[in-house]
């Protein structure tokens, strides 16, 4: 911990669920502030899926596989277990690579920027009109990607292969947060984080609160969301990572105390 940090004693949210949170709680430690995980969004696979197990039997026909995000990885992969038969890999920032090297994959594309409209950017030089490309996503995972490389003449199958949701007992909890002043800073990593926060802040009527907080968000997309409420927000790293977020809010905080 650097005890000269700003952020210091700071009630950061983290809205990750608990198998996500642990590296963003620690981040926050490392620089002197206290994580309040309320996971804003739980994820569940989609049951009796014929759509992803007829994708499966069909993986050797795809020429690429992308990976949008690390949840993506973990549940295709708790109902394809097969190495062998996977087209080329391409994924979308740094925690979902190193998903995919913990079951000893390498992805041959990633991005330099880690969002959508980077992605395509320089992905679309690799698409050639007939290219067969599969992409597993969630519920509330945007169509950018899948639309754009259709533009470009590939031949794009999309399957939704979890669902996204707000866990009931972070409604309630967050709200007592909220009402007894427990946070400092929120923290937002998706535009869903973004959603089911606002819903929980209408339904108990926080609204005028939200003035109070320092809030920052993991990039453009997030960052949009949140102004589409009429939101401030204060941090917007350049670098779309949990880390260059929470060293973004250390540096709002030193030039706030200056």
């Amino acid at each position: 911990m650097l005890k000269s940090s700003p952020l210091l004693n700071k009630k950061v949210l983290v809205p990750r669920g608990e198998n996500q949170a642990k590296s963003f709680s620690q981040l926050v430690k490392t620089y002197g502030g206290i994580p309040v995980e309320i996971p804003l969004i739980a994820f569940r696979p989609i049951e009796g899926n014929q759509r992803l197990q007829d994708s499966l039997k069909a993986l050797d026909t795809y020429d690429w596989i992308i990976f949008t995000s690390n949840v993506t990885v973990e549940t295709f992969f708790s109902v394809h277990e097969d190495r062998k038969s996977l087209p080329k890999i391409a994924v979308i920032g740094k925690k979902t690579a190193e998903g995919l090297a913990e079951r000893g994959l390498e992805a041959e594309f990633v991005p330099s920027a880690f969002v959508a409209e980077s992605f395509v950017e320089e992905f679309l030089p690799l698409v050639r009109p007939g290219v067969k490309i599969l992409i597993p996503k969630g519920s509330l995972a945007r169509d950018y990607i899948a639309a754009s490389l259709s533009d470009a003449g590939a031949i794009v199958d999309e399957v939704v292969i979890y669902e996204t949701y707000m866990p009931e007992s972070s409604r309630d909890r967050l709200a007592k947060m909220f009402s007894e002043k427990m946070l400092d800073i929120l923290l937002f990593t998706s535009p869903s984080t973004v959603d089911h926060f606002m819903g929980v802040v209408n339904d108990f009527g926080f609204s005028k609160k939200i003035s109070e907080y320092l809030i920052g968000c993991i990039g453009p997309v997030t960052e949009k969301k949140l102004l589409s409420y009429g939101l401030k927000v204060h941090i917007s790293p350049k670098e779309y990572t949990v880390e260059d977020m929470i060293k973004s809010t250390i540096t709002y905080l030193e030039r706030e105390e200056l």
